[in-house]
């Protein structure tokens, strides 16, 4: 057995998980980030659109702090989120932007005389920037009141992925790339590392570690249209999960963004619509304007993609051989502006669609792109249920972003909420004794090998592990979507239960050796089945309709019976379904429910008597 020891240890080498590795090592601690990819290659490196923070330095920006910008995320959650997380995230916010600038970020900045576009009532027009020439500007982003959106063009996540791996490297922080966590070494109260797996040999390692953060992203891969990458799959949840004592909060909180490109589903950035761009019908007609007068097609994702799918089951999607769709027109903004400040729009449009954006109108659909659902953490990114177990970025529920985030909050929340936590987490190290239990790291360790090689044999079965995958997804897609009801969400459940007991006997048709992508499938396979039931039976239960969670069937938001958050457990390997929980959504109210702004009104009242 191989052993490896460090004082953090880091599941994931996104952006959540290197900002928390950086905090880490300059207490001095010894640091490891384990990555399925290289570091750079993690899927915060296809974040487009820019980071949420109130630096008021454009002309629309003018009188935002973090007051206005922390009411815009708890509207956007939907009364949903922990406002007391939200209000750390707002106010660390525009201090992380400036850090990330002195780091390198070439952030957008103002040049003067640059004209600017702004929404006025339902047109947009050209105004001349005013802001201050050199500071960092911002563009529009959906369901906020200011423009605060801090951008590089349209490549910021890469561009700050770099910058972020560049300050790991000076601070000594090690990447082991090509290696999968797939079990926690725990002991029901503690947690003190993780068994991985190489992905180049198959060789298994044993990782121990005083504290472990899993900031493995999201899990939109258990959908079968998703802007995720391959590696979003959920595997850093599945190993909490298999945990029995770690929760999934808000589950059920999957969003679904407006523009994903047909037939790829390649995300194509809110700033196209933050920039001026409008969504046409099949009569190439605007359509947002007349559901939301206010917002058009700035209005919260959740809300857009209920409105653009509702236009399509009107009868006013364009069909095609992928689907009906309908279209995103920017070719009023210019050749200057797609093929600069949208530019990896432009090379997106002609590389995978073979369309040119400047003269073409872009064909999208709603898609499935980022999961609220998270491993729950408190306020300081502790996981509920195990100590020395931390949680960051899109694989937590911390939980600012409730039932809807807004565009460009997630990818602020991997900086500030990797510099928030990862502070905790050194004081976490600085301040405990951690005992290694060498009988539980050996059976964990056995009992990986054996389930591997139970896999590799065929010995508990021989299903086909991606035909088994597809059923989960199609699952999904039918009974847990956009619109969903209470016959939707049952035929969905039923169908899951058969998948998960399908999972628990797949077997192979490779030999399994070596960088083995089927056996890395298999192995990930019922935890992905999990998470998928998670997600359809806390919709099942869960009787209104809430930021991305629209029950056809309970059209209201219900705070009087639903003004929580959900809890969901897997507390014995063998059960077919998870034990749900129920916590308040926000112990501490700032802001009490109320009208978002935008969205169609329809509350229960927490005083509502019947």
């Amino acid at each position: 057995m191989q052993t490896v020891y460090t004082d953090v240890l880091v599941v994931g080498a996104g952006l959540a998980g290197e900002r928390a590795a950086i905090e880490a090592a300059q207490a001095g601690l010894s640091t490891i980030c384990l990555s399925i990819v290289p570091a750079r290659r993690s899927h915060s490196s296809a974040a487009m659109g820019g980071m949420q923070a109130s630096l008021g330095n454009s002309v629309m920006g003018e009188g935002d702090c973090p007051d206005v910008h922390f009411a815009d995320t708890v509207k956007g959650s939907d009364w949903g989120c922990d406002q007391e997380v939200a209000r750390l995230f707002a106010d660390r916010a525009p201090i992380e932007m400036r850090q990330l600038a002195h780091w390198g970020v070439p952030w957008n900045r103002v040049v003067p005389g640059e004209s600017s576009y702004f929404k006025g009532g339902a047109q947009y027009k050209k105004v001349e920037a005013a802001e201050k020439e050199g500071l960092i500007t911002a563009r529009a982003f959906g369901g906020t009141a200011k423009w605060r959106t801090c951008h590089v063009s349209d490549g910021t996540g890469h561009a700050v992925l770099f910058t972020v791996d560049n300050v790991c490297a000076q601070h000594g922080v090690e990447v082991h790339d090509k290696t999968e966590a797939i079990a926690l070494l725990q002991d029901g109260e503690s947690c003190f590392g993780v068994i991985a797996r190489s992905l180049r040999t198959g060789e298994l390692f044993t990782y121990l570690s005083k504290a472990t953060l899993v900031a493995t992203g999201g899990f939109g891969r258990i959908y079968p249209n998703t802007t995720n990458a391959v590696i979003c799959d959920g595997g850093g949840h599945s190993i909490a999960v298999e945990s029995g004592v770690v929760p999934i909060g808000n589950p059920e909180a999957i969003q679904f963004h407006p523009t994903g490109i047909v037939p790829t589903d390649i995300l194509v950035t809110e700033g196209c619509r933050g920039d001026g761009g409008t969504l046409l019908d099949v009569d190439e007609e605007r359509f947002m304007h007349i559901y939301e007068p206010e917002k058009a097609e700035l209005a919260s994702r959740d809300v857009v993609s209920r409105w653009m799918t509702h236009h399509i089951r009107e009868g006013k999607g364009v069909k095609s051989s992928y689907g009906e769709h309908l279209w995103l027109d920017i070719r009023h903004l210019g050749e200057k502006h797609i093929t600069g400040k949208l530019r990896e729009v432009y090379e997106i449009c002609t590389s995978f669609l073979g369309i040119d954006p400047v003269h073409q109108l872009i064909p999208v659909r709603p898609t499935q792109h980022y999961t609220m659902a998270g491993v729950r953490t408190n306020k300081d990114g502790a996981a509920y249920g195990l100590k020395g177990l931390f949680s960051a970025g899109e694989a937590a529920c911390w939980d600012m972003h409730g039932f809807n985030r807004l565009g460009g909050n997630s990818l602020a929340e991997t900086v500030v909420a990797g510099g928030i936590v990862g502070k905790k987490l050194v004081e976490y190290v600085q301040g405990s004794e951690v005992i290694f239990n060498s009988s539980i790291i050996d059976g964990e360790y056995k009992k990986q090998q054996k389930r591997i090689a139970a896999v590799i044999n065929n010995t508990n079965g021989s299903e086909n592990v991606f035909k088994v995958r597809a059923a989960m997804r199609q699952a999904l897609h039918r009974g847990a979507n956009i619109f969903r009801t209470r016959e939707g969400l049952e035929t969905c459940v039923k169908a899951l239960q058969d998948v998960l007991a399908r999972a628990r006997h797949v077997g192979l048709r490779s030999n399994g050796r070596g960088a083995n992508p089927e056996l890395a499938a298999a192995l990930k396979l019922e935890g992905q089945a999990k998470l998928a039931l998670m997600i359809a039976y806390s919709a099942l239960q869960r009787t209104e309709s809430r930021g991305s969670h629209n029950r056809e069937d309970f059209t209201a938001r219900n705070d009087r019976d639903w003004l929580n958050r959900t809890l969901a457990y897997w507390k014995k390997p063998d059960d077919d379904l998870p034990t749900l929980e129920y916590e308040p959504a926000s112990p501490t109210m700032e802001i009490p429910p109320g009208d978002r702004g935008y969205g169609k009104m329809d509350v229960i009242s927490a005083d509502h008597k019947e």
